[in-house]
């Protein structure tokens, strides 16, 4: 029996990258140049800005950001416009809410901030009326969006029923002719010419590009009509207890493992920064937490923003549950454990020490932005850092 024969992932039809069209199969690394092109050594290589020509049509690019930055997703249909123009096609980011990321870097020539479009207040009806007086203004051919369950999908499904827009929704493959979508249950795919409005499935697209965009901010004075008050009832945002969070929707999230001997030194920590907690098969296994608590293969699937592993190896099946996360810090002693190969940051000192120091420093950080003056003796965790 040949094992080096490669099989065609079911799960991912292919990934548009700065190669072109990437098949998946299993058993295969991925894209050589790409892979280069992350490693550290490369990051700070200067990239070429990917035209130069002046711009003759658009593609635009309409998101919601989440305290000032793009989140992955959206990142994706940045990467996908990107992709997809020709020299003389300008990408343009629509950004709904404040913006502080860098947008030549993320692929885009033009910008517009939309501060007043926070992701937290329900105003659609406006929404819609600022993204259709920005596609009035740059008359683009096409118009790209992530389809998620916090605003963009919701925005991008009634821009086009208000425009009679076509649309595609859920697309996990495309490229400069056509799109598809997944159908009859994953069964089959369902493809068509390119829409108006393409809304981007995650992972579709590589994010990450071997060039720039011009980056030149646009006033949206002007473009954007003055908002009006909304037709919607915004009810707002109901806080809770970050531990009462299903650990499947929280979006900060701290794991303890083995190494966590402290469990109510742990405990505060994760109440203080308002965070989920976890924990590892073991910690669980030795009765530190409850079955519930277990992120894993045999336990939870986490996709959190932010996830802090306390004194976790990093076993396969844990790695497995944290996969969807976007930046995971590690706590350990040792800095060649597995999780160190997933973590964004490594650091490598005293689980408990650690915790003690950001309590401290959380604690003092409250109270300063409350206007109190605590005396605080913060723990040395100075026991190096690996990135």
């Amino acid at each position: 029996m040949n094992n080096d024969i490669k099989r065609t992932d079911p799960r991912r039809p292919f990934i548009v990258t700065a190669a072109g069209l990437k098949r998946i199969t299993l058993g295969e690394i991925g894209n050589g140049a790409m892979l280069q092109f992350s490693h550290g050594a490369h990051k700070d290589a200067v990239r070429p800005r990917r035209t130069t020509q002046p711009a003759t049509r658009a593609l635009l690019v309409a998101a919601h950001t989440d305290r000032g930055s793009l989140d992955d997703h959206a990142r994706q249909a940045l990467a996908a416009a990107a992709l997809l123009a020709d020299g003389a096609t300008e990408v343009v980011l629509i950004a709904f809410g404040e913006f502080k990321d860098d947008a030549a870097a993320l692929g885009a020539d033009r910008y517009i901030e939309l501060p007043g479009f926070d992701r937290r207040n329900f105003a659609p009806d406006e929404e819609v009326r600022a993204l259709t007086a920005c596609v009035a203004h740059f008359a683009p051919v096409r118009i790209f969006m992530p389809d998620n369950a916090t605003g963009d999908g919701d925005l991008g499904r009634r821009y086009a029923a208000r425009a009679d827009a076509s649309i595609a929704t859920q697309v996990v493959e495309l490229d400069a002719g056509h799109v598809a979508s997944y159908a009859q249950a994953g069964r089959a795919m369902a493809s068509r010419d390119l829409p108006d409005v393409v809304l981007l499935a995650a992972n579709a697209v590589d994010a990450r590009l071997p060039f720039v965009g011009a980056g030149e901010a646009v006033s949206a004075q002007g473009i954007v009509p003055a908002a009006k008050a909304s037709v919607f009832v915004d009810l707002g945002i109901e806080e809770m207890d970050a531990a009462q969070v299903a650990l499947e929707e929280a979006d900060f999230i701290v794991s303890a493992g083995n190494g966590v001997s402290d469990i109510a030194a742990f405990e505060a920590l994760a109440g203080t920064l308002g965070a989920a907690i976890g924990a590892s098969r073991v910690a669980v296994d030795d009765g530190k937490f409850t079955r519930d608590k277990q992120i894993g293969a045999t336990g939870k699937t986490v996709e959190a923003s932010v996830y802090i592993a306390f004194g976790i190896s990093g076993a396969v099946q844990h790695l497995q549950g944290i996969k969807d996360c976007r930046h995971v810090i590690a706590v350990n002693l040792d800095a060649s454990a597995p999780i160190a190969k997933r973590a964004n940051l490594t650091i490598v000192a005293d689980t408990q020490e650690t915790i003690k120091a950001l309590t401290d420093a959380a604690t003092a950080a409250r109270a300063a932005r409350a206007g109190g003056t605590p005396v605080v003796q913060t723990a040395s965790v100075a026991e190096g850092v690996a990135a």
